[in-house]
């Protein structure tokens, strides 16, 4: 586990994150000068599944696959239950953060059957470069999914890795890393300050509102900007 993030929020606290959307909460981790505005997100290769399943927090348990070869061929091959140690050991909500050696991704190590085994275990979602599948019946079961694709097959699914640093769709993740995902990504939230994101957010959604009030007065006039009066 990533020793910046034994800070395990709680439920409340977990909850006041998921009132507000991803680009909510970039736009308040921006205002604590802590990282470049580039990093700490997905990239538009990362794909939410399930949109209308809203906006879910977790702490990542990280770990790597391939698909492409029979993992007894795979020297790297890890036994899958460290991935479920790994799981019991991480407390909180979790989301399972998975990347995929094999790109183009040739099998999947998610659906029906791994999204119910890891929500028993306390996992809200999977977030992967890889592929999912079962696609109903992950819906179904509430379990949140952000991947690169949607596949079959699993080919020949086997773990290389568990519980190190990954990269997913540019976003850089390591064991423990408190992750917020919805319709539109995945991010990264700071451990530092995630109890003051939300605040955070409510002052830049307070200017964002007197903004989108100024353009819908009635009585706007574009001659206004000219002279000033914008927010």
């Amino acid at each position: 586990m990533s020793t910046e993030n034994n800070d395990i929020l709680t439920h409340t606290e977990l909850q006041s994150l998921c009132e507000w959307p991803t680009p909510a909460i970039a736009n308040a981790i921006e205002t604590f000068d802590m990282r470049s505005r580039a990093t700490g997100f997905t990239n538009s290769e990362i794909v939410c599944r399930f949109p209308e399943l809203g906006i879910k927090a977790g702490y990542a348990v990280t770990a790597k696959m391939r698909a492409s070869i029979p993992g007894e061929e795979d020297p790297q091959t890890v036994d899958r239950d460290l991935l479920i140690e790994a799981m019991l050991s991480q407390s909180g909500p979790k989301f399972l953060v998975i990347q995929d050696l094999d790109q183009p991704s040739v099998g999947s190590w998610w659906g029906e059957v791994n999204s119910t085994r890891h929500t028993a275990l306390g996992g809200v979602g999977v977030i992967t470069d890889g592929g999912i599948r079962d696609l109903d019946e992950m819906r179904g079961m509430g379990f949140l999914a952000l991947s690169k694709h949607v596949l079959v097959s699993h080919g020949y699914m086997h773990l290389v890795e568990v519980g190190g640093a990954v990269e997913v769709g540019g976003m850089l993740v390591r064991p423990g890393d408190l992750i917020v995902a919805d319709q539109h990504g995945a991010i990264q939230v700071p451990s530092s300050i995630a109890r003051d994101v939300p605040a955070a957010a409510a002052q830049i959604e307070l200017k964002e509102r007197k903004t989108i009030a100024f353009y819908t007065d009635p009585a706007y006039s574009p001659g206004d900007q000219l002279e000033g009066k914008y927010p």
